[in-house]
């Protein structure tokens, strides 16, 4: 038996192992495994699968399990693929189901926290380099969007996809060209042009369809450059009007520094003429009427000819004073 090739797998799988590995790429005899096993050098976690040790599994320990009990060609789907590249916010508890997929020919169960999914065309969209393998991001994205209950959910996934710089909208526009069922296909198109402009997160993509848009805004310059060290972007940035809108709604504004820096933002933005105007969610999803009145006003004021208009009959922008002519 190769001891140097199971250490190496087992630190490449996360202490995970198969037992068609184990008798195959490590040359072990039944009487190894059952010697190993004994010991408890490794512990049976799935049917053929095994783990180097006797405690809790971490997910990640899980998910290596769950795909190499599915065999060959299997690979993380899902939520699961969504978490395993590890920018997908917060990891997943270790109880959490893991999603598999296999290729649609075949026939296998679902076993105690693995559910498997049977894809057609799946060695296509596979990942294979990947730690454990994985659906790639693109064919990942629009699935979860398909899937998704409502179009929020959906504007999530894929502003996570481009935002966290793990794909562009050109990818995902040439993978939903590929798919043949897509729920709502228009509206992600729609939305993977918005991508492209620049609207990186759910709350810039409310801002742009829900306050901009929706009401007559003059359309803003979406992630600008900012002349800082480091790669630093204004949101939306009225350049005419010297109007900038920053828009705080995830974990990268929280903090003591995160906080100092965007007020150091603000400060420089004052200091060279700009107008700077910081929303969150409320502003956004709760009073975007009051919100586009109020930016009307500002960019009016500063220069701004055009006028709002309401979006509806209650809408706040028809209260709102009208330039004079």
């Amino acid at each position: 038996m190769d001891h140097d090739r199971l250490r190496e797998l087992l630190e490449l799988q996360s202490g995970v192992v198969a037992r068609r590995q184990l008798l195959g790429k490590v040359g072990a005899g039944k009487h190894d495994l059952d010697r190993m096993v004994r010991r408890r050098e490794l512990t049976a976690v799935l049917p053929g699968v095994y783990v180097d040790h006797t405690g809790p599994l971490s997910w990640h320990q899980r998910a290596w399990a769950a795909v190499l009990h599915a065999g060959p060609g299997a690979a993380l789907c899902l939520e699961s693929a969504w978490a395993a590249d590890g920018s997908a916010g917060a990891p997943l508890p270790g109880d959490a189901v893991v999603h598999v997929a296999v290729e649609a020919a075949r026939r296998l169960a679902d076993q105690p926290g693995v559910r498997v999914h049977r894809v057609v065309g799946l060695a296509a969209q596979v990942q294979e380099n990947a730690s454990p393998p994985r659906v790639r991001t693109e064919a990942t994205a629009l699935e979860l969007a398909h899937r998704a209950p409502t179009r929020l959910d959906a504007v999530r996934v894929l502003t996570d996809a481009v935002g966290g710089r793990r794909t562009t909208a050109a990818r995902l526009r040439t993978a939903l060209a590929a798919r043949s069922r897509t729920r709502d296909r228009a509206f992600l198109t729609r939305l993977l042009d918005d991508l492209e402009r620049g609207t990186c997160s759910v709350l810039e993509h409310g801002f742009l369809t829900r306050v901009e848009r929706a009401h007559g805004l003059p359309e803003g310059r979406r992630q600008r450059p900012r002349r800082a060290e480091g790669r630093e972007y204004r949101d939306v940035e009225y350049v005419a009007f010297g109007l900038v809108v920053e828009l705080d709604g995830r974990a990268g504004h929280t903090g003591w520094d995160a906080t100092g820096r965007d007020a150091d933002r603000d400060l420089d933005d004052h200091a060279d003429g700009r107008e700077a105007v910081r929303l969150r969610w409320r502003q956004v999803y709760g009073t975007e009427c009051r919100t586009a009145a109020r930016l009307a006003r500002i960019l009016q004021r500063r220069g701004w000819t055009g006028a709002p208009v309401a979006c509806g009959p209650d809408c706040a922008v028809a209260a709102l004073d009208r330039p004079a002519a």
